[in-house]
């Protein structure tokens, strides 16, 4: 019984946080819209399917890296110069999860997923 008291009130803090912080998403949402949008008329003009940008957007984190992959995969096969220059580009995400061990010493298994996140994050 004491969950279905508790449940409004946390389903009502919810609600709330959800309509007091969605204001602050909209630019967020917009640059990545924008960028989604550029990203596939980009690999449109370039020849590609819209099968192409939907399967990198999803396997590829870095969206940086998107950009630069469409002249990669245009070019001769180079799998080592490929590899260098992904991961060159993608290098700087695993500083960002590096300065934040410290921050999370005491969370447990939860600090690697955190890493990881900032790792891999587009959005950094």
């Amino acid at each position: 019984m004491d969950n279905n008291v508790d449940s409004p009130s946390k389903s009502g803090m919810l609600l709330k946080a959800l309509k007091t912080a969605f204001p602050y998403t909209i630019p967020i949402f917009a640059s990545f819209w924008f960028l989604g949008f550029t990203y596939g008329v980009y690999m449109n003009v370039s020849g590609f399917s819209f099968v192409y940008p939907l399967i990198m957007s999803i396997v590829i984190f870095g969206g940086s890296l998107e950009f630069v992959v469409v002249s990669m995969l245009m070019a001769p096969f180079a799998p080592i110069q490929t590899f260098i220059m992904a991961f060159m580009i993608q290098a700087r995400h695993l500083f960002y999860g590096i300065s934040m061990l410290d921050k999370y010493n005491n969370v447990g298994l939860k600090k690697y997923i955190l890493y990881m996140e900032c790792a891999m994050n587009p959005s950094q």
